[in-house]
């Protein structure tokens, strides 16, 4: 089990603004233990077990993603949003932009739908490209009176600049 890096201190002065972020291996199996971390930061935010479920779908899509078509190092940033009555998980994956081809193709049964599952669960995502690296990211929104709130994100395809960029990001 890779467990390097997996401490990550959260960022940020009230529960109801917090940041974690995690430098990754760059292996298959760093996946399956941030998973393990991230689940329970998830639940010590205290989130409904759907948000929680997709949150860490999200978060495993994005970092594959990142492990297989990208160049390392990658980063993980998961944090927390609450405002009234809603709030907003957001993770972000930022590596060094994209690997040379192999040369073997992927066996389209098995691969490519990780963005579109990421596209149906977020209520918003997109890619932020700036000085070399690439950033994929997506928020899902949950009311907080209620467990969640249907999500319904158009997301950019890959490659492609989101019109929304996320706080402190710039549109290119």
């Amino acid at each position: 089990m890779t467990t390097a890096q997996l401490h990550a201190a959260p960022r940020g002065e009230a529960a109801e603004d917090v940041e974690h972020v995690f430098s990754l291996p760059h292996t298959p199996g760093a996946v399956s233990g941030i998973r393990r971390r991230i689940r329970e930061i998830l639940a010590d935010w205290g989130l409904a077990t759907d948000v929680t479920e997709e949150t860490l779908l999200v978060v495993s899509e994005l970092l594959t993603n990142a492990i297989v078509h990208a160049l390392p190092p990658t980063t993980l940033t998961l944090s927390l949003s609450r405002a009234d009555r809603s709030g907003a998980v957001r993770v972000e994956v930022t590596d060094m932009g994209p690997a040379a081809p192999t040369g073997s193709a992927l066996d389209p049964d098995e691969h490519g739908r990780g963005l579109s599952i990421v596209t149906a669960l977020a209520s918003r995502c997109g890619v932020h490209v700036h000085a070399g690296e690439t950033s994929r990211w997506a928020e899902l929104q949950f009311a907080t009176d209620t467990p969640h709130q249907a999500p319904g994100a158009v997301c950019p395809q890959p490659n492609v600049l989101s019109s929304a960029a996320p706080p402190g990001h710039r549109s290119l």
